[in-house]
């Protein structure tokens, strides 16, 4: 079992930046891959950003291209979420998330952190 723990939320105003991070425990994450997802009240959950363990290479949502950074600590086992130039339609609960090798779907989840964001 992995488990998974999300940090760093809290409210800004539009402009500003957050920086959340993911601990991960419970096993090796060798070709996985580290998820953020989002969802605001009322509306689906959202793919935020993701990175493979083993090499390095990222995605991004449509909506946060160039404003937010996903990056990775092995050491730590333990990845973040920078977010700059916030909006409001940022606002929304934030998610971790592990998908394994084996799967094409993600299967592990943090219980989230709130992020707000005021105009």
């Amino acid at each position: 079992q992995v488990q998974l723990v999300e940090s760093g939320g809290g409210t800004v105003q539009a402009g500003g930046s957050l920086r959340l991070s993911c601990a991960a425990s419970g096993r090796t994450f060798s070709g996985a891959t580290m998820g953020w997802f989002r969802q605001a009240p009322g509306k689906g959950r959202e793919f935020v950003a993701s990175i493979f363990w083993s090499t390095g290479i990222t995605r991004y949502g449509d909506s946060v291209k160039g404003r937010f950074t996903i990056s990775k600590d092995n050491a730590k086992d333990a990845f973040y979420l920078q977010m700059n130039s916030l909006k409001p339609e940022d606002t929304a609960h934030y998610y971790c998330a592990v998908m394994t090798s084996w799967n094409t779907v993600y299967s592990y989840w943090g219980q989230g952190t709130q992020v707000t964001v005021s105009s």
